[in-house]
């Protein structure tokens, strides 16, 4: 059996986000192994809507174009509000983990449902937080889950992209959740 990794990059724009997310996918990696999350940073001014017909996914706000763009891409959608950061939109499988831990109520030492998703994925708490204050702050958290050959040429392909340290964690913790 492979060892599962995780990687998480962190991406000051929706367009650097989009970017690296063009770049994996012209580097042929697999685009079910992707997830990406960002706040939606919607003003009174821009209608905010979010619906499926069948399999596709419709966004409406701000940033309307970069999200309705991942969800043919990736695999699976999701949009939450957490307190203290507000409306999240999520696509990829990190979504799988961020359920699993609502659902098995896992969300405690002041962590977000977001943050026990990440912790269930095989990241340490203290990057957790790290990554929960990015998204507060309005930043875009690009993820990739798989093998370790994956995972290691989808940062390598990234580093190249404007993203602040891609981080690889081994992922122990993707078994239980998954």
């Amino acid at each position: 059996m492979s060892e599962t990794k995780a990687m998480v990059a962190v991406y000051a724009s929706h367009d650097g986000a989009e970017a690296g997310v063009k770049e994996l996918q012209r580097g042929g990696v697999d685009m079910r192994t992707l997830s990406i999350i960002g706040k939606d940073t919607h003003t009174s001014e821009h209608v905010v809507g979010y619906y499926n017909t069948g399999d596709r996914m419709k966004y409406w706000g701000k940033a309307g174009a970069f999200w309705g763009g991942f969800w043919g891409l990736l695999f699976g959608s999701a949009f939450f509000v957490i307190p203290g950061m507000g409306p999240v939109l999520i696509a990829g499988p990190v979504i799988t983990w961020i359920v699993g831990a609502l659902e098995g109520a896992l969300v405690v030492g002041g962590i977000s449902a977001i943050g026990a998703g990440l912790v269930g994925m095989g990241i340490p708490k203290d990057s957790v937080i790290e990554y929960e204050l990015a998204l507060k702050t309005d930043k875009y958290l690009l993820m990739v889950n798989g093998t370790a050959a994956e995972v290691d040429k989808a940062r390598a392909i990234l580093e190249s992209t404007g993203a602040v340290s891609p981080a690889v964690y081994s992922g122990e913790a993707m078994g239980a959740s998954a």
